[in-house]
């Protein structure tokens, strides 16, 4: 696995009001890949997002709730849907736990989600609508 993180997405209680604090609140500009329930913030290389928590919660097939679902979701952006597997086969051997197996989802691209030693939640997925530079950097 490339050290290389490409977003960071913020499970988030409300939309709307975390939309406008990120916004309005701190002036910053939101990516034109961002839709009605995610918005995505460029930052230099790496993108934060915001998402409704129950729907990140759904769909890392975690509870929405302190105890198994932090609100925030670390992503590795694959080169391939291979490389996908290739990540998680790699992380589980280290120790982490497999949480969602890799698979087609909902949104075109193809992910799956672990937990490191820590419990903290990464998701590796590979997105075809979105580009990664020759640093591995996504063109957001």
């Amino acid at each position: 696995m490339r050290q290389k993180l490409n977003i960071i997405t913020l499970g988030v209680s409300d939309f709307k009001k975390a939309l406008h604090f990120y916004e309005v609140g701190l002036g910053w500009k939101k990516s034109p890949f961002s839709q009605d329930d995610i918005a995505f913030f460029p930052l230099g290389g790496m993108v934060l997002a915001l998402y409704p928590r129950h729907l990140l919660a759904e769909d890392a097939q975690v509870a929405n709730e302190p105890t198994g679902f932090s609100g925030v979701t670390i992503a590795y952006n694959a080169r391939s849907e291979a490389e996908v597997d290739e990540v998680l086969a790699k992380v589980e051997q280290l120790g982490a736990r497999i949480i969602k197996q890799a698979q087609k989802v909902f949104w075109g691209g193809y992910s799956g989600y672990f937990k490191d030693l820590d419990g903290h939640l990464f998701e590796v997925a590979f997105n075809p609508f979105w580009e990664l530079d020759e640093n591995d950097n996504l063109k957001s």
